[in-house]
């Protein structure tokens, strides 16, 4: 064993026994490097060293699961192929690949993330010049069709807050409709990240690309938020806490979301709860937001990804009777300055946070 390897190997014993004294907690790279150890592949060896490597550069547990699944997927296929060296890899393989997971009925989108695992696990043993890189000289491209945003009609969106009966659930959809964030974001979110007295949320590290930002709570969500804070369990750390200090899962949260949908008549028109966040950005921007100031509000890096929604704004400002009509208008929608305001540093915060159970502002 290599000294790197002793030292990733310590690292990862430390990370897990901080993480509970009483129990034996296995982290992310633990968990696959045990599954990892009962399957059989070719180049099992090289495939343990990228995860280590990926760990090392603090990937996010998601990533870390879904480059595991994406590889080994290629590797079983590589070895079904007859092939077990490395060396011998060529780019009809990459292409049969490819073709088989369409043909397995996977949408364009999971293909092409698959894809883009595969490509930098590549590259990966190019730098350990295990395979040449001339096997990527030309890209694989995979296009994907341009599709609109989907946002919610504004009639739908009455509907369907009329048919919430329990607090946590509509101040959970309240907090999507009217802030635009993640869903996994909205249930990561603890104490001391809201700020009732000026009305905002911190999202010190935003879940898609770890970009904190700020948010800003309109009236129905502020009253909605604070009736729940006084009924929820002040020992709990996170707003929408499930059982044993942690937050509800995604599923969970989903779940509430297509029963009201369901609840509403709504099941037939497709709405995903991600439709909440699509519905936020596009009525902001029909209300007249620079773009530039959704793009930091949504948290994407490229503005692009924020122009989809320009193309679904075709109603003026004096025509809005979308959920967002009549919303009190933060001074600093027209403010140029508003992007660098809305920035949040993930190292101060993680220094300054207060640990445990804390106690939001009102």
């Amino acid at each position: 064993m290599t000294q790197v390897e002793s030292t990733t190997n310590e690292a990862v014993k430390s990370k897990s026994a901080g993480r509970n004294q009483g129990h034996l907690v296995q982290s992310p790279i633990e968990q696959l490097l045990a599954k990892l150890s009962r399957i059989e592949l070719s180049a099992k060896d090289h495939f343990e060293h990228y995860l280590r490597h990926k760990w090392r550069l603090n990937h996010k547990p998601r990533t870390l699961h879904s480059s595991f699944t994406s590889v080994r997927l290629f590797l079983e296929f590589y070895g079904k192929s007859g092939k077990r060296d490395l060396e011998a890899m060529e780019r009809t393989d990459l292409e049969a690949f490819i073709e088989y997971e369409q043909d397995r009925g996977l949408r364009v989108s999971t293909v092409r993330t698959r894809l883009a695992c595969l490509i930098a696990f590549l590259h990966f043993l190019m730098e350990q010049d295990l395979i040449p890189r001339s096997l990527l000289q030309r890209r694989i491209k995979l296009k994907l069709p341009e599709v609109l945003p989907r946002a919610m009609h504004p009639a739908d969106v009455k509907k369907l807050l009329s048919g919430i009966d329990d607090i946590r659930d509509r101040v959970l959809i309240l907090l999507l409709l009217r802030t635009g964030m993640r869903i996994g974001e909205a249930l990561g979110l603890r104490l001391n990240d809201l700020d009732l007295q000026d009305r905002k949320v911190h999202l010190f590290q935003g879940e898609k690309n770890s970009m904190g930002r700020v948010v800003y709570l309109s009236d129905d969500v502020l009253l909605a938020l604070k009736l729940w804070l006084r009924r929820r369990d002040p020992n709990q750390m996170f707003v929408f806490h499930g059982r044993g200090n942690k937050p509800i899962c995604y599923s969970t949260g989903r779940s509430r979301f297509v029963k009201y949908i369901q609840k509403a008549g709504l099941e037939e028109k497709g709405y995903t709860v991600h439709c909440l966040r699509h519905t936020f950005a596009s009525e902001l921007l029909n209300a007249g937001m620079r773009l530039e100031c959704l793009q930091q509000l949504l948290g994407h890096q490229d503005i692009e990804v924020t122009r989809r929604y320009a193309r679904l704004t075709d109603r003026r400002e004096d025509a809005i009777g979308g959920p967002f009509a009549g919303l009190r208008r933060p001074l600093h929608w027209e403010c140029p300055s508003f992007p660098e305001k809305s920035r949040v540093n993930p190292a101060d915060y993680q220094k300054n946070r207060p640990q445990g159970p804390g106690r939001w502002r009102d």
